[in-house]
């Protein structure tokens, strides 16, 4: 039995085409499982989708997911994860943003509207705010819940009285 050989990152058309347009945006780039991540800095993350979404040749015009991963313990200490896919050429390509505790990333509503959404779930569950976002609130948690139970510090044992009570504040 054959096995797949591991996909070059720097090979594929968005890296290479990304690179080419953004030369500065991209940091880094990593294949795992023929899956390509490209580690974006933050402060382009905007460009680099927008310009992902309109080229001819990506046309990532579908923002699948975006969440976040919380590297407790490292610096920076937030991963921002944007899962991008091309209808027209049937491409995935995950781009990631790393932002420090209390620091906030662009956000890209502009890019996709869908965005509003994910973005809004990132802020509720991990803390991370999107600057320029148009409505940041919270989207799962109640309006006056405490911390934000996705973050690897988050007490689990804690929750608070009314929510014991099923549901129930004084």
């Amino acid at each position: 039995m054959d096995k797949l050989k591991e996909a070059e990152p720097e090979e594929h058309v968005t890296v290479r085409t990304l690179r080419e347009r953004l030369p500065d945006a991209v940091l880094s780039t990593k294949s795992f499982r023929n899956e390509i991540t490209i580690l974006v800095r933050a402060g382009d993350i905007v460009r680099a989708c927008r310009y992902l979404k309109e080229d001819p040749d990506l046309r990532y015009e579908f923002l699948s997911d975006l969440t976040a991963v919380d590297r407790l313990g490292e610096h920076p200490r937030f991963d921002l994860v944007y899962h991008l896919y091309s209808l027209q050429f049937k491409r995935r390509i995950r781009l990631k943003v790393q932002v420090e505790e209390g620091e906030m990333a662009p956000s890209v509503t502009s890019v996709w509207s869908t965005a509003n959404w994910h973005e809004r779930e990132v802020f509720d569950m991990f803390g991370i705010g999107c600057e320029g976002h148009p409505d940041l609130r919270r989207i799962l948690m109640p309006e006056g819940w405490e911390g934000h139970p996705l973050r690897k510090d988050y007490p689990v044992q804690a929750s608070p009285k009314w929510w014991e009570e099923g549901g129930k504040s004084d």
